[in-house]
């Protein structure tokens, strides 16, 4: 692959540090307050104190660790094995995020001769989360966006042959959003071709690595209703790591 798109050792947890400031800032100033306080209190309100202090210290190290390894050491963003899913070159694909792109320039590498399409569904409106805020403010992406309404796409049915989702569809927090951008997608996507969605699961895992910051995700049951609601069929999902799982779609009419 070429250098396009080329990451930084620490690329990804410096960005989950910057995206997510306040939370990391507070949760530490409040873990430093609680340690300063600790000799002055009384026994019982020092252990009370102990047994919050310890998990949020834990799940401060832990998120950052497991980001560390997800988005840095573990080759995620070697996305040519979508390339072996599909098992044929799209002649024109789609790439959806959310203002924020770090997949469109190594899309366009692994599919050189396809004609790329990439859409900023970003409404400020709808995707409330603080973090998608702050990464607003980021240059990102090698290929010019188009911004669209998530769910009035605006391109004609069976317009595409491939479409990806990277880490995007989660920031629709309600269910019935995610099944109209899926049903907008099913809609310009030609039939017999591939949809790949990747999202972190709210699962054990992710509560183990990230705490309460999993509520942010969805669980696998939840993605597979919504899938099923927009007339899209399943064709395989596979893990990248123990956190983040690989959807394979498919429009079969």
């Amino acid at each position: 692959m070429n250098s396009i798109g080329a990451r930084g050792p620490y690329q990804g947890v410096l960005q989950i540090l910057q995206f997510n400031r306040p939370y990391y800032v507070g949760a530490a100033l409040t873990v430093l307050v609680a340690m300063l306080a600790l000799p002055f209190l009384h026994s019982a309100w020092r252990i009370a104190l102990i047994v919050s202090v310890v998990p949020a210290l834990f799940w401060l190290a832990s998120s950052l660790i497991v980001s560390h390894y997800v988005y840095d050491r573990f080759p995620l963003y070697d996305l040519r094995w979508i390339a072996r899913a599909l098992g044929r070159t799209p002649a024109k694909w789609i790439n959806i995020h959310n203002g924020f792109d770090e997949t469109s320039g190594l899309l366009s590498a692994i599919f050189p001769q396809s004609q790329a399409c990439v859409v900023d569904i970003y409404d400020p409106k709808v995707m409330t989360e603080g973090s998608i805020r702050m990464a607003q403010g980021r240059k990102s992406g090698e290929i010019p966006s188009v911004s669209a309404q998530y769910d009035a796409l605006p391109f004609n049915s069976g317009s595409f042959d491939a479409v990806f989702v990277i880490f995007a569809a989660h920031e629709l927090r309600r269910h019935d959003q995610r099944v109209t951008l899926f049903r907008e997608l099913a809609r310009i996507l030609a039939p017999g071709r591939d949809l790949i969605l990747m999202e972190h699961s709210r699962d054990l895992w992710n509560f183990l690595a990230f705490g309460p910051g999993a509520f942010h995700f969805f669980s696998r049951s939840v993605w597979r209703k919504a899938i099923l609601q927009a007339g899209l069929t399943l064709r395989t999902e596979f893990p990248m790591t123990r956190f983040v799982r690989v959807y394979h779609l498919q429009k079969l009419a």
